[in-house]
């Protein structure tokens, strides 16, 4: 993962994983849809309460990658974070959606 790369495929998110590398899954979706379908070791911050928790993200050892449904909220929050200066984040490409059809099945679709 590359800073200059604002996104990142789920089959390079599923392989850092399996490798052991440190990441740290955030889903800005909302509540309702995390219960719904969630990544297995995400952390829910919804896109509205990012602001409010900039100071537990900036701070992350670990690389920060945001996933919403299809993608769209999720990179307009990397951008958002880049701006404030966080850079090791990147937007999960296709979201939980391309997740559930290219790396695990089990995770339902909504």
């Amino acid at each position: 993962m590359t800073e200059a790369v604002l996104e990142v495929s789920p089959a390079e998110v599923r392989a850092t994983q399996a490798a052991g590398g440190p990441l740290r899954l955030i889903d800005v979706r909302e509540p309702w849809e995390h219960a719904t379908a969630a990544i297995e070791a995400s952390e829910l911050i919804p896109m509205r309460s990012i602001p409010e928790n900039l100071s537990r993200l900036e701070g992350s050892a670990a690389p920060l990658v945001v996933y919403c449904h299809h993608g769209v909220r999720s990179l307009s929050v990397v951008d958002w974070l880049r701006a404030q200066g966080v850079s090791n984040c990147w937007s999960m490409a296709g979201g939980i959606d391309l997740w559930s059809r290219e790396i695990d099945p089990h995770v339902p679709r909504y």
